[in-house]
């Protein structure tokens, strides 16, 4: 078949076997490759998608170099692997599909974005709710006005486990929220602030203290993104991030509250939008009221609510697809380039500083942020 792009997927666990199984079925890919370090997983994905025997299946991303015309990889690797195997794979020549984050530090992101614009090719990070209809829709009612004047934000993701032992909460969960933010706002944070709490995993020192000094929420952590068990990993992390026209959005995230909740809104001077996924009737969902002052009197007035309609269509299998045709036309992706996944590591980073120093405002660097724009 012609203009077929012949892809390699590293690393098929949790996430990467649904990678596998989108490429699998595009009518413009061929899968030629699966990597990953545990032979047993590699046993189980092709007896699951009953492979051809022409796949590579090997335990070295080394051995990717002998396969032939291979034009892209998509890599669904721990965070901290990322660096290394995105900057050999566009020393190759390939076109690389990351899942998120890019990496864990702002610096090595911005090298690999001029890194595929040097070598013109793809960089795209897996940042799959950028691909989700209730977030399209969402971002053509926020930006047409819809809610009137924007007046705060508020979202919260929360759910008993999985604990992560190599990031806090902060790194594991915060940025899908962000990134939603950032796109119906089409604005970057200017300020960031973030307070924790730990339970679970408590530094040698914080643990000295006993139970009672894990409720400090203000106290300096020594948080890291690559933190060993021995540190403070955050169980609970409440943000708050300041946006250019001093809107502001307020994050609650948690990996050990039983009751499971992926939950956002914008509230406007006319009404809220509302995106939740645990919703059973519809994910997003308009609701419409206003205030008639009468006197000294607030009286809510004009209210009602419209569930949206959403274009079917499954987030990754759009993500797999977004990311073909970028390769095919030669065009980074708008909506989810590498510079868009720097630009939230650079939030992250931030935040993670705010952290460490006891919940203290961090301004996000201007310059920095001068090359990483938010498409309207």
């Amino acid at each position: 078949m012609t203009n077929q792009i012949k892809i390699a997927v590293i690393g098929v666990g949790r996430w990467g076997v649904h990678l596998l199984r989108n490429f699998l079925v595009h009518s413009q890919v061929s899968v030629v490759a699966v990597v990953d370090p545990h032979p047993e997983r590699l046993a189980a994905v092709k007896q699951q998608f009953n492979l051809e025997k022409t796949v590579v299946l090997t335990t070295q991303w080394q051995d990717l170099k002998q396969v032939p015309g291979l034009t892209a990889v998509a890599i669904a690797t721990p965070a901290t692997t990322h660096y290394a195997l995105i900057e050999d794979a566009l020393q190759q020549g390939y076109h690389v599909l990351a899942e998120k984050p890019l990496t864990l530090d702002p610096a090595e992101c911005r090298e690999l974005c001029q890194l595929a614009e040097q070598h013109h090719l793809i960089l795209m990070v897996d940042h799959t709710y950028l691909f989700h209809p209730a977030v399209e829709r969402g971002q053509t009612v926020v930006q047409a006005g819809k809610l009137g004047e924007l007046r705060y934000g508020y979202a919260t993701r929360t759910h008993l486990g999985p604990v992560r032992q190599d990031v806090d909460a902060l790194w594991d969960l915060a940025i899908h929220d962000i990134a939603i933010f950032n796109t119906w706002l089409g604005q970057l944070p200017v300020k960031v602030q973030a307070t924790s709490t730990v339970w679970l995993q408590a530094g040698e020192e914080q643990r000295s203290r006993g139970a009672e000094g894990n409720k400090n929420t203000n106290s300096p952590l020594p948080l890291c993104p690559s933190a060993p068990v021995s540190q403070n990993l955050a169980d609970l992390v409440w943000l708050t991030l300041t946006y250019p026209d001093n809107f502001q959005a307020y994050i609650h995230l948690c990996w050990l509250n039983p009751d499971k909740q992926r939950r956002l809104g914008i509230v406007g001077s006319l009404g809220s939008l509302i995106f939740d996924e645990m919703s059973r009737l519809s994910p997003l969902t308009l609701l419409h009221g206003e205030f008639e002052q009468q006197g000294n009197l607030f009286i809510p007035v004009n209210q009602s609510q419209v569930m949206l309609e959403l274009e079917p269509g499954e987030p990754l299998g759009r993500v797999c697809d977004r990311f073909v045709v970028s390769i095919l036309n030669n065009t980074p992706s708008e909506v989810s380039s590498g510079w868009v996944g720097a630009q939230l590591v650079e939030i992250l980073a931030a935040l993670s500083q705010s952290l460490k120093e006891g919940g203290k405002p961090v301004f996000l660097n201007d310059v920095q942020q001068s090359k990483l724009t938010i498409k309207k």
